[in-house]
C-alpha cells in the first residue's frame, strides 16, 4: 500500500516538475500573449452600428479591469450615440446598486447622456447576464460586448447562445509601455535596466499563463454545460 501511495507521489511530482519547467520555458516566449490574444475574438465585430453597448461589470469599482472597460465602453458609447448602454454588474445586500452608480457616474463624467444608461444586476455570471440581458433587448438587436480581452470569446458565444443574432465584441486591451523606453541607455548601472526579460516580461507572460488556463477551464465548463 505504501509502496503504491509513493509511486503516485513520485509520479505527481514528477508531472509538477515537467509543467514548472514549461510553464517558465513558456514566459520566455510570446505564446502566452498570442494565447491571450486568441481568446480577445477580435475577429467578432460588429459591421453595424449596435443598438445596444453591454459594458461588463468585470470586479466592479474601482478595479482595474472595471476602469478598463468602463474607458472602453465611454469610447464606444461616443462614438455610437444612439445605441442604449448596459452595465451587467450583479449587486449585493450589503452596498445595493452603489457599484453601478459608481460606474454609471463614470460614463456620465466622460459624456454619456443618464438616460442612455440601463442597470443589468441581477446576474451573477456570464451565462446569467446573458439570459437577464435578453430580458431588456431584443434578440435581433444588435449588441457590442465590452469586457476584458479574455473574456471575450465566452461572452460572445455565451450571448449567442441564449438567442441574440448579432454579436460583436471590443475588448478592453491595456496599453503597455514601451519596452525601449524601461531599458538603460546611459552608463548609469543604477537608473534602469537594459533588458526587460527577466524584469518585466516573464512575469507578465506567466500572468497571461494564468489568465488563459484560467479561461479556458471556464470555457471548457461552458461547452459541457451547454452555455456556449
Amino acid at each position: 500500500m505504501l509502496k503504491s501511495i509513493s509511486s503516485y507521489l513520485k509520479k505527481a511530482l514528477l508531472f509538477l516538475g515537467a509543467f514548472s519547467v514549461l510553464f517558465i520555458a513558456l514566459s520566455f516566449t510570446s505564446l502566452p500573449y498570442w494565447a491571450y490574444y486568441g481568446l480577445a475574438a477580435t475577429d467578432d465585430q460588429l459591421e453595424v452600428a449596435p443598438s445596444a453597448i453591454v459594458i461588463m461589470g468585470g470586479d466592479g469599482m474601482p478595479s482595474p479591469s472595471g476602469l478598463m472597460r468602463l474607458h472602453k465602453g465611454t469610447e464606444k458609447a461616443l462614438e455610437h450615440p444612439n445605441s442604449t448602454v448596459i452595465i451587467a454588474l450583479p449587486y449585493n445586500e450589503y452596498d445595493s446598486t452603489y457599484q453601478l452608480s459608481l460606474m454609471a457616474h463614470e460614463l456620465v463624467e466622460k459624456g454619456v447622456d443618464t438616460n442612455r444608461i440601463v442597470f443589468a444586476p441581477n446576474g451573477f455570471n456570464t451565462r446569467s447576464q446573458a439570459l437577464e440581458i435578453k430580458e431588456l433587448a431584443d434578440t435581433t438587436a444588435a449588441l457590442l460586448i465590452v469586457s476584458s480581452p479574455e473574456h471575450m470569446f465566452r461572452c460572445i458565444h455565451s450571448f449567442r447562445k441564449v438567442g441574440f443574432q448579432v454579436v460583436g465584441g471590443s475588448p478592453s486591451f491595456e496599453k503597455p509601455s514601451d519596452e525601449e523606453k524601461l531599458k538603460d541607455e546611459t552608463d548609469e548601472d543604477e537608473l534602469k535596466v537594459r533588458n526587460v526579460a527577466l524584469r518585466y516580461n516573464m512575469w507578465s507572460y506567466m500572468q497571461y499563463e494564468i489568465i488563459v488556463l484560467r479561461e479556458y477551464t471556464a470555457i471548457a465548463y461552458y461547452w459541457v454545460k451547454g452555455w456556449i
